[in-house]
């Protein structure tokens, strides 16, 4: 049997960006249902209303967005964007932190900002150094 060091994993790249959300959607179910069994189900109040984005100016209905995006109260136009104003700023959503961060925080045109990039960069060389590791034994 062959194996290689890539054999069932896929990189970040190979996820298409509804491939991504729809993890980021089962994770939030998951938390949704941990979270209903500690407390008993039901939220207090009853009533339930949607989300407005974060970004000045926006008007996007948020009653039919992704779960994702109704949690962390930015539209899908927005997520997306490379600059957005949000509180006087320029900022840019990072979609590792699910946070808005300004322009400063992230590498050209990168969707995740360098703190969780330096973080993913690390883990990956550690991985990396212990399959160089295995192989070289030519």
């Amino acid at each position: 049997m062959a194996t290689s060091k890539d054999y069932g994993k896929r990189s970040l790249k190979e996820l298409t960006e509804d491939e991504y959300e729809e993890e980021e959607e089962e994770e939030e179910e998951e938390d949704d249902k941990k979270k209903k069994g500690k407390r008993g189900g039901s939220s207090a109040g009853g009533s339930s209303t949607v989300p407005a984005c974060q970004v000045e100016d926006c008007t996007a209905d948020m009653a039919d967005a992704r779960r994702y995006h109704k949690r962390h109260k930015v539209c899908e136009f927005h997520a997306k964007a490379p600059i957005v104003r949000v509180a006087g700023l320029n900022q840019r959503f990072c979609q590792q932190c699910s946070r808005f961060h300004e322009l400063s925080e992230f590498d050209d045109t990168k969707r995740s900002c360098r703190r969780r990039l330096a973080g993913h960069n690390e883990r990956r060389r550690k991985n990396s150094s212990e399959y160089q590791g295995e192989g070289s034994n030519y």
